[in-house]
């Protein structure tokens, strides 16, 4: 199980040749709430981003990402799915449980690697409520219904 916020920024090789491809620079996360890839940024000066599939990574490490081949980098162009910190941006979005009560603002997300299935969620309540009583985590029975104003969760 690993969290986004210790996923990015961590490099992507290619076990092939041992080169760095880029480095993680966010999720791709389908309709139904799965973590269907890794957005990484490559390139120098004018950074490209492409995505690789979940199934396509061989290994996740601490200090890195290891990747077969540097052939399965995918340009990112489905604009109907979403992504952690940028297009469709979920990172903020407010959390409500199927009941109708409010969780607060989603912050980070715990998914498992290999499978890609998020299985919690960080939440925040704002900065002075994080400091007094921490931020929660949040575990959830089924994928998310990913609205426009809100993600609705069936929680455990």
């Amino acid at each position: 199980m690993r969290t986004f916020s210790l996923l990015k920024g961590l490099p992507v090789f290619e076990l092939k040749t041992g080169s760095k491809i880029g480095e993680i620079c966010d999720l791709n996360i389908s309709n139904d709430g799965m973590v269907r890839g890794l957005l990484i940024k490559k390139g120098v000066f004018l950074k490209k981003t492409y995505k690789i599939n979940v199934k396509d990574v061989s290994s996740f490490g601490f200090d890195g990402v290891m990747i077969e081949d540097r052939e399965v980098l995918e340009p990112l162009t489905d604009p109907k799915e979403y992504t952690f910190e940028n297009q469709g941006r979920l990172l903020g979005r407010m959390m409500m449980t199927s009941e109708g009560e409010r969780l607060g603002f989603l912050e980070d997300v715990y998914f498992l690697e290999e499978a890609g299935t998020i299985i919690g969620y960080e939440l925040s309540d704002g900065f002075f409520s994080d400091i007094m009583e921490g931020k929660r985590v949040v575990k959830a029975d089924k994928p998310p219904a990913i609205g426009k104003d809100a993600i609705i969760v069936k929680v455990k």
